[in-house]
């Protein structure tokens, strides 16, 4: 199993370009929750290749998008290239100093899965909105993982599996409401949007109250 940081550096060349379900899916789950809120500003926490910064620039005048792979924001910067988008490599376990004052938006998308500690991301995200602020949690569905799907990619080398985490649906919701965030939707979405089996994307909306 591969660290997230290697994994994603490796998977970067090839990430915009393979077959993968889970990245098509978030990007509509994330356009289709956000399509009616207003925001300004965005902080946008693994933007990758920028799948989602290019829709996000659209609608914000101000995103600081950041990511833990070098090589994912290369691919980013190569495609976007807004002057309204300020690109950050950081590690966001670490303090955030990448932070540009507090936002209208912060986004999560496909991250929180290699997350093993949700507490101080929640209370860091808290502290990173204005009141009445949202955040949007776009996420491998905890039964696709009980199942043991992860994210994976495959090399020449073989296939490589990235190290996760299993986190609950509670735990996320339970998390943001210790740091003040009240939960304003869920959703739910299912490969074909066919509502059968197991869905592939949680998606979570939360406000600073």
């Amino acid at each position: 199993m591969l660290d997230v940081k290697q994994a994603y550096n490796s998977w970067a060349e090839q990430y915009d370009t393979n077959q993968n379900k889970t990245r098509d899916l978030e990007a509509k789950a994330l356009r289709q929750t956000l399509a009616a809120i207003r925001f300004d500003s965005c902080l946008e926490i693994g933007c990758g290749t920028g799948k989602n910064t290019e829709w996000l620039v659209q609608q914000a005048s101000r995103i600081t998008a950041v990511d833990l792979s070098e090589e994912m924001l290369a691919k980013a910067r190569e495609k976007i290239t807004s002057g309204k988008v300020h690109f950050q490599q950081a590690d966001i376990n670490e303090a955030w100093t990448f932070r540009e004052g507090p936002y209208d938006l912060v986004t999560f998308s496909l991250v929180l899965e290699h997350i093993e500690h949700l507490e101080p991301i929640f209370w860091k995200t808290a502290q990173s909105l204005r009141p009445g602020g949202h955040a949007y949690i776009g996420e491998l569905h905890p039964f696709k993982q009980y199942t043991g799907t992860k994210a994976r990619f495959d090399t020449e080398e073989g296939r490589q599996i990235v190290t996760c985490f299993d986190h609950h649906v509670s735990d996320f919701v339970q998390a943001a409401r210790r740091h003040g965030l009240s939960l304003v939707d869920v959703q739910e979405f299912f490969d074909d949007n066919v509502r059968v089996g197991v869905p592939r994307i949680l998606v979570l909306l939360v406000q600073k109250t």
